[in-house]
């Protein structure tokens, strides 16, 4: 555990926890005293993570879920409630990226599902969570998005228009707490060493990249209780 624990006794849920940034936050987390929950469609993924989280000492819920799955995802607050009774830290991180191509050549079926992940799925979780951040004494969300949203460019297709759509999402709901505990901010990470990023500049050197271990602190800080901006937009870009 880190000698200052940051995050001690605090619960935390991370999406897309099985790889790139989400598993880099869910080992962070846990190292600062948090117990986190994970979210992942890929099981060995995420017992990757679990081991290394145990390996450090830190404790660590497994929920393997495909986020298209929206009645899981219902079940999952009222889940939580009865086990944990309330959730300290959302971290929203969850996305794919869906095909590089003109709007006019793009799939419906794939563009449909770039919407599934990186906007309803949110708006399911954000519903079902709610009740449980609330119950938080500074409950704390944080939804990961990309310099896609407010500078789209040709051929990223539905990934920007859905990374617009989730800001505005997290900016309304931010709006509807305004007088709660709840913090909830937006977080660009920028240019950041994943698979995602590998998949749309095929031809970058990953080693020019920041790694995501390189972006958690910011993750912490805007989870901590000592977080008080609200409804904000942080780019690390």
């Amino acid at each position: 555990m880190s000698a200052q624990a940051a995050l001690s006794g605090r619960v935390a849920l991370i999406t897309g926890a099985s790889r790139g940034i989400g598993a880099a936050v869910a080992k962070r987390f846990a190292t600062e005293g948090a117990h986190v929950i994970l979210i992942a469609r890929t099981v060995g993924g995420l017992e990757e993570v679990d081991d290394a989280i145990r390996a450090v000492g830190g404790q660590a819920t497994l929920v393997p879920c495909d986020l298209t799955d929206f009645e899981a995802i219902d079940t999952l607050g009222p889940a939580l409630i009865e086990r944990f009774g309330k959730l300290d830290i959302f971290v929203g991180n969850a996305g794919v990226l869906g095909e590089m191509t003109p709007l006019t050549h793009y799939d419906a079926k794939s563009w449909h599902e770039v919407f599934d992940v990186n906007v309803h799925a949110n708006w399911r979780l954000i519903r079902t969570l709610d009740p449980l951040l609330r119950r938080s004494e500074s409950g704390r969300a944080i939804i990961v998005t990309s310099g896609a949203a407010a500078s789209p460019r040709a051929f990223w297709g539905a990934y920007a228009v859905t990374k617009a759509a989730v800001e505005s999402l997290a900016k309304v709901w931010a709006s509807e707490l305004e007088n709660s505990e709840v913090r909830v901010n937006l977080l660009n990470p920028g240019a950041t060493r994943t698979g995602m990023r590998a998949a749309a500049f095929p031809g970058e050197d990953p080693e020019s990249l920041k790694t995501p271990e390189e972006v958690v602190g910011q993750f912490v800080e805007m989870a901590s209780p000592a977080w008080t901006s609200h409804g904000e937009l942080i780019d690390l870009a």
